[in-house]
C-alpha cells in the first residue's frame, strides 16, 4: 500500500520533499497557506502572516551553481547570483519539470497535526486543515514539515531602554520592502546580519544619514571573491573543508581573519568581530566598505538609550538625531500546529536528531526539513534531508534507538567545540559538507573518491579540489541523476557564460604552458600524499 505523506509548506524544502516522495513511489499532499509556491522567494508588497518576507532588491547570497537542486541546474543565462524574481521562476520551472503542482493544495492552512490513537502501531497522523473557511481532516502515514525559520520576527524591545518614548517610526526588517521611505531621513539600522547590512546600504543612497548599530561586529565579504570567482565556489571545496577540519580551531580562526581582512582591514572600519573564537555567518555585501569610507554609513556600537527624537550609543556620549529605526534582529521559529510533546523548541533549538527527526517518537514518521543553518545553500541541504527521510519512511534506512538519538541531541545542545576546524557553536549552525556527507552515507549516496580516482580520475579530482556543487550529491545512490557527471565537469562554463558578454581573444605563452605542467605535477604529488 502506498504511503500517504503530508507536507507543510511549498517553499524550496517543500518542493524538494514532494519531488523525493514522488521519486520513491510515495503519495505526497502539500499544504500551502498562500496562493503560490516559492516561500521566501516570492516577493509581495504586503507582509503575509505565517510566511517569510523579503525586500524588493534581494539577491541570493549563494551562487547559482551552489544553490540549485542537485539534479536541476539553473538556466545558463541566469546571473551568477540570482535576483529573487528569477529565483522564483527557477522554482516554478522545477515544479513544472517534475510535475509537482498536482500535489499542492494552495490557500490551505494547517491547523493541527496530532498522533492517531493507534500511533504506536501505525505511526499515523491526523492533519486538520482550513481552506476557504472550511475545516477538513485527513489521515496520513507520515508528515514532513517544511516551514523554515524566517516567519516569526524577533523584536526584543525590552533591550532598548526608552523605545516607547520614541516619536519617530520603528519596525522590524521583515516589514521593509523599498528604500523610498528613507528619503532625506536620519536612519538607524540595528543588527548587522545580511538583511540589516543590505538595508543600511540601500538607505544610504537616499537618506540624510545612516547608522548601522552592531553589538559584536561581523566579517564582511563580497560575492566577488578571489580572482573574481564566486565566494562560495572558492570557499566550499572538499579539499579546503578537510584541510580546515584538520587544523586546531585557533589556527583556523587566524587563517579566516587573515583572509577576511585581505579585502579590507575590518578594524579600521569598526567591523571586526569581538568574538573571533566562534564562527558567525559572514555578511555578504559588495558595497558596505565603499559606503563607510565615503561617510554614507556610520558604524556604531549597541544602543544605550532611545530618546524622543534621538539615540545614545554605548561608549559614545553624543546624542544622534534619528527619524527611523529598523530592527534587523532576526527571527524565532515555532510549530503552532504541533504539540510540544512532538517537537519542543527551546533556546532557538528543537530536539531533532540530525536536525530532522524528533528523537523521542515511537515511530519515525514525522520529519522537519530545512530547519538548519549550514554555511552553504539550504536547497541542496533540504533535498538531501528529504531523500534521507523518504528512505527512512520506506524502511530502507534505519534510525538508531531513541536513547542514542536523544543523547546525540543533548550533546549538540551543549555547543561544545571539538577543538578542530571551524567552531559551529550557534543554534542550528552546521558544517555544510560534513553534514550532507553524513546524510548521504546513511542512504549509500556519498561519492567514493578513492574508487573514482581509479575509474574516473578527472571527475575525482574535480570533486575533491573543485567547488562542492550539489550535483555531487546525486552522483550515486537512490535518486542518482545521470547528468550529474556532466554538470560537475561543466560547472565553471555555466558560471561565467553569462558574464563573458564581450569575447576577448586569449593568448598563451610557452612559459604559461610550462607553469601549468609543473602545477599539474605538484597536484598529483599532493593527491598521492593525501590518499596514502
Amino acid at each position: 500500500m502506498t504511503k500517504r505523506v503530508a507536507i507543510v509548506g511549498a517553499g524550496v524544502s517543500g518542493l524538494a520533499s514532494i519531488r523525493c516522495c514522488l521519486e520513491e513511489g510515495l503519495e505526497p499532499t502539500c499544504f500551502e497557506r498562500s496562493d503560490d509556491l516559492g516561500g521566501l522567494w516570492r516577493f509581495t508588497e504586503d507582509v503575509e502572516e505565517g510566511r517569510a518576507s523579503l525586500y524588493k532588491s534581494v539577491v541570493s547570497n549563494s551562487c547559482k551553481e551552489m544553490s540549485c537542486y542537485p539534479d536541476f541546474p539553473f538556466p545558463e543565462d541566469c546571473p551568477v547570483y540570482v535576483p529573487h524574481s528569477q529565483f522564483l521562476e527557477y522554482l516554478k520551472m522545477y515544479a513544472n519539470r517534475f510535475d509537482l503542482l498536482k500535489c499542492i493544495q494552495f490557500k490551505t492552512e494547517v491547523c493541527s497535526i496530532t498522533k492517531r490513537p493507534d500511533f504506536t502501531v501505525t505511526g499515523q497522523w491526523e492533519v486538520v486543515t482550513l481552506r476557504e473557511g472550511k475545516q477538513e481532516s485527513a489521515v496520513f502515514d507520515a508528515v514532513m514539515v517544511c516551514t523554515g525559520y524566517l516567519t516569526n520576527p524577533y523584536l526584543p524591545l525590552d533591550c532598548f531602554p526608552g523605545i516607547n518614548n520614541f516619536k519617530g517610526q520603528y519596525f522590524h526588517s521583515r516589514q521593509y520592502k523599498h528604500p523610498d521611505i528613507f528619503k532625506d531621513k536620519r536612519v538607524l539600522v540595528v543588527g548587522m546580519g545580511n538583511s540589516g547590512t543590505d538595508i543600511a546600504v540601500e538607505a544610504s543612497h537616499l537618506a540624510k544619514k545612516v547608522f548601522l548599530s552592531t553589538t559584536g561586529g561581523a566579517w564582511v565579504i563580497s560575492r566577488v571573491f578571489d580572482s573574481g570567482y564566486p565566494w562560495d565556489m572558492v570557499f566550499m571545496t572538499r579539499f579546503q573543508n578537510m584541510f580546515r577540519n584538520s587544523l586546531p580551531t585557533p589556527v583556523v580562526n587566524w587563517l579566516i581573519a587573515k583572509k577576511m581582512n585581505s579585502w579590507f582591514n575590518h578594524a579600521n572600519y569598526g567591523l571586526i568581530p569581538e568574538d573571533r573564537t566562534q564562527l558567525r555567518e559572514p555578511v555578504l555585501n559588495d558595497e558596505l566598505p565603499g559606503r563607510i569610507i565615503t561617510g554614507k554609513v556610520l558604524i556604531k556600537p549597541s544602543i544605550k538609550l532611545v530618546k524622543e527624537n534621538s539615540v545614545v550609543f554605548n561608549n559614545t556620549p553624543r546624542e544622534e538625531p534619528i527619524d527611523i529605526i529598523v530592527f534587523a534582529t532576526g527571527y524565532t521559529f515555532a510549530f503552532p500546529f504541533l504539540d510540544e510533546t512532538v517537537v519542543k523548541v527551546e533556546d532557538g533549538q528543537a530536539s531533532l536528531y540530525k536536525y530532522v527527526f524528533p528523537a523521542h517518537l515511537q515511530k519515525p514518521t514525522l520529519a522537519v526539513i530545512g530547519l538548519i543553518k549550514p554555511l552553504g545553500s539550504i536547497i541542496p541541504t533540504g533535498d538531501t534531508q528529504a531523500r534521507w527521510v523518504v528512505q527512512v519512511l520506506k524502511g530502507v534506512s534505519k534510525l538508531p534507538p531513541s536513547s542514542v538519538m536523544i543523547e546525540e541531541v543533548n550533546v549538540r545542545k551543549q555547543n561544545k567545540s571539538s577543538g578542530f576546524g571551524l567552531d559551529y557553536c550557534k543554534a542550528l549552525q552546521s558544517d555544510y559538507i560534513t553534514y550532507i556527507d553524513e546524510l548521504l552515507t546513511f542512504i549509500g549516496a556519498k561519492p567514493n573518491l578513492l574508487s573514482l580516482l581509479l575509474t574516473d580520475p578527472r571527475l575525482a579530482l574535480t570533486i575533491f579540489f573543485g567547488p562542492c556543487t550539489p550535483y555531487q550529491f546525486r552522483l550515486t545512490g537512490p535518486g542518482k541523476w545521470e547528468g550529474a557527471r556532466n554538470a560537475i565537469m561543466t560547472q565553471w562554463d555555466r558560471t561565467f557564460k553569462v558574464t563573458k558578454t564581450r569575447v576577448v581573444r586569449e593568448s598563451s605563452s610557452p612559459f604559461e604552458s610550462l607553469l601549468k605542467l609543473f602545477s599539474f605535477l605538484a597536484l598529483l604529488v599532493a593527491i598521492f600524499l593525501i590518499f596514502l
